[in-house]
């Protein structure tokens, strides 16, 4: 029984995941918060630095937040895409080269998911149907040209 509730539970998160660009939204968000864990410096060395330092926290805030908004709400992923790239570019500079370029590769690697993604593409299909429904389909003969 316990069984049965998981398997409809991650059925559901699969097609919850295949409704948005989740792959892109995870990065981006992944990508900021490395960044936000790279840096070191204190709220009151942030202050006293000014906005150099402000931004080095707010750019990967303003990462993390797009990755969470392209999660909940696809249709804006376009805006929230270009925003994280932005974003993400902007920490080469504010935070420590973008998080020692983890950050920032996670950041620009999931922004351009984001941005690419369709949402009415057809799911694609894994390995292991496509071999259960070529089991299926029996012999196939040569297709001649």
């Amino acid at each position: 029984m316990a069984g049965d509730s998981s398997r409809g539970m991650r059925s559901a998160f699969r097609h919850w995941r295949a409704a948005r660009p989740f792959w892109g939204g995870l990065l981006l968000a992944l990508g900021g918060a490395e960044i936000l864990l790279t840096e070191k410096a204190s709220l009151k060395v942030v202050m006293h630095i000014g906005t150099q330092g402000l931004a080095g926290y707010l750019l990967p805030a303003v990462m993390v937040l797009c990755g969470v908004l392209t999660l909940v709400s696809p249709g804006q992923r376009l805006f929230y895409s270009i925003l994280g790239v932005l974003a993400t570019l902007g920490t080469w500079l504010t935070s420590n080269l973008g998080g020692f370029f983890v950050g920032l590769l996670l950041g620009l690697v999931g922004s351009c998911l984001a941005f690419g993604w369709l949402p009415d593409q057809e799911p694609r299909v894994g390995r292991r149907k496509r071999r259960k429904l070529k089991q299926a389909a029996g012999p196939t003969q040569a297709v001649q040209p």
